[in-house]
Order: structure tokens, then C-alpha cells, then sequence
């Protein structure tokens, strides 16, 4: 663990239990993430982002490995040791509707992380809750007798935030926090989480399907592949020099207006279909969709490797800058 780290994911798989026996969600994940750091997690969907960041707040635990938080092993403290640290530990959810009671009204709602954290009194909970709905955005005045059904997308998803900040966290998952919004609201929220980061001395996982917003928010990228890191690397470095095909292929994905001023048409974009997580391809799991790939690919399952400072890809025959 780095010194500056604030948690430390090491050597992290969690399996499930299905039909036709037991399979790997995520498979020996190893990361660190710095105190006041963004790190962008992208990758296809299905490829064990989320699972990796439940994993962190151990919902569930992991099958193995171990989760360090503030020099505390996640993974190795009994439950009730859990719930003070839980506190530091937050999460906003991809979809800002489902994840806000239907029935309860707004004050209620951000203020239950306090009342079950015992937290203040009444009169100071509601004073809490009205700091974090005016930080995120939104009036107090007019939001917290009424119900998430009275709320927009974007609304819905502020009002998530101010949930998750009300125990004034260390770090926060952010599970794909604006996939479920139309554009121009998620530039509102990415923005927001940005300001809220800088208020509030936040430490983000950001998670995303998505390059291009990830591109907008994180200070690092790490790029999953069926279950396994394939890459992480500064985010200017990995949009600039691409070192795995596979994110060389996410970022000719992305839409620009003029594609010969960015150079992606001399890249791969990406073909054929993900191969099934029960039965990952031997050797390197993207061989099967990597026209680069070689006999050494199919034998050999490609290591974390360093190629430069701060720059790690798991591919025997990685991009030249």
C-alpha cells in the first residue's frame, strides 16, 4: 500500500455460486486508490465494475483477497467492527429513481444514514440535511416534505448525493452515477461530484461504461476485461497513448465530430462479441477480439506489468506509444 494511500485492493476475486457450477465475477483485482484521488473504472458492461466496488464496501465480501481501508483489512473485521467504519464508506447508485424510497419524503430519506448512525437530534438533523440539499443544488425549503416521484432524473440523483454525503464521508463509490441521465444533466452531476470532491475532501471510484465522461472527472483510469484489470494508468497518458487493445478499442468508440483530427481512425475499433464470463478464453481473455493477437496469447495469461512510470497493462505485446 502506497503511503498516500487511502485503500488498497488486493488480490480481490468474488465468485458466485450458478447452475453450472462456480465462476469468477472479478478474479485477482489489485489497486490502489490515493487519499483525494478520482479513479475511473470502465469497462464493458458485465465486466465486474459494480462488483468490484460492492466488493470494496464488502457488499458482500469478497470470495478472497483483501480490501485495506485506512490501514484497516475490511475483509477480516467482524460485522459489528463494520459499522463505524461504514460511515466513511458511501455509495451512489446508477439509477437515482429506484434507489430513493417511493414512499418517504426527501428530508427523511437523507437524513436516515444519521438516525441510523445515531447521529444529533432531531432539530440537528434537519439542519444537516438542509446544508447537504443546498450544497448538491437543491432548495430545502421546497424539496424536503415532498417524495422522489415529485423529482426529475437529474433531481433524483442530487438528492442521492446529499445522501451520501450526510456522514461527511472519506470515500465514495460512485456506481455508474450518470448513465441513467439525458446529456446535458450529466454534466450538471459530474460537475457537481467535482465540487462536492473539492468542498468536502472526497476520495471518488468513479464507475462508467463510458470513456468519455470518465475522461472528464478521473485523475487515474483503471480498464476492466472480463473480471481482470487490463490497464490503469494516469487518465492523460491512457487517452494519449493506449498501451492494452482492448482500451485502444474503447476510445476509437468514442463519438467525435471530426475523427481524423484525433487520429482514432488509424485504431481498431472494437469487434466480435464478449466471450461468456462461466468460460473465459485461456491465456489472455481478450485474445479472442485482438487482431494483434499471437500463439503466446492463447497459452500464456498476460501479467499486471509496469512499462512506465505509473502506466500497468496486462498484454504480452502491449502499444508502442
Amino acid at each position: 500500500m502506497a503511503d498516500d494511500s487511502i485503500l488498497s485492493v488486493k488480490n480481490v476475486s468474488v465468485e458466485y455460486l450458478t447452475e453450472s457450477g462456480r465462476f469468477a465475477a472479478i478474479q485477482n483485482m489489485n489497486f490502489d486508490l490515493g487519499e483525494g484521488e478520482t479513479l475511473g473504472l470502465v469497462g464493458e458492461s458485465g465486466c465486474g465494475k459494480s462488483t468490484t466496488g460492492r466488493a470494496i464496501l464488502q457488499l458482500p465480501r469478497p470470495t478472497s483477497g483483501q480490501v485495506v481501508f485506512d490501514s484497516v483489512d475490511l475483509t477480516r473485521i467482524p460485522q459489528r467492527d463494520m459499522r463505524p467504519i461504514r460511515r466513511r464508506l458511501q455509495i451512489i447508485f446508477q439509477d437515482p429513481v429506484s434507489s430513493l424510497n417511493p414512499r418517504r419524503k426527501v428530508k427523511d430519506i437523507v437524513a436516515e444514514p444519521l438516525v441510523i448512525a445515531g447521529v444529533g437530534t432531531r432539530s440537528d438533523r434537519d439542519a444537516k440535511v438542509r446544508e447537504v440539499l443546498s450544497a448538491v443544488g437543491v432548495d430545502p425549503d421546497i424539496s424536503m416534505d415532498r417524495r422522489p416521484h415529485q423529482f426529475s432524473g437529474g433531481q433524483c440523483q442530487r438528492i442521492c448525493i446529499a445522501r451520501a454525503l450526510i456522514l461527511e464521508p472519506t470515500l465514495i463509490v460512485c456506481d455508474e452515477p450518470v448513465s441513467a441521465l439525458d446529456v446535458s444533466v450529466q454534466a450538471q452531476i459530474l460537475n457537481l461530484l467535482e465540487d462536492m470532491k473539492a468542498r468536502y475532501g472526497l476520495t471518488l471510484l468513479f464507475i462508467s461504461h463510458d470513456l468519455a465522461v470518465v475522461k472528464n472527472i478521473s485523475d487515474r483510469v483503471a480498464v476492466m476485461y472480463l473480471g481482470k484489470l487490463c490497464e490503469i494508468a494516469d487518465s492523460g497518458r491512457i487517452y494519449d497513448s493506449p498501451a492494452h487493445p482492448y482500451t485502444a478499442g474503447l476510445i476509437a468508440s468514442i463519438p467525435v465530430f471530426d475523427a481524423g483530427s484525433s487520429g482514432r481512425g488509424e485504431r481498431a475499433v472494437l469487434a466480435g462479441e464478449i466471450p461468456s464470463p462461466l468460460s473465459p478464453p485461456s491465456g489472455c481473455r481478450f485474445r479472442t477480439r485482438c487482431r494483434f493477437a499471437q500463439q503466446k496469447c492463447r497459452e500464456e495469461e498476460p501479467p499486471l506489468r509496469q512499462i512506465d512510470e505509473r502506466h500497468h497493462v496486462a498484454c504480452h505485446f502491449p502499444l508502442l506509444a
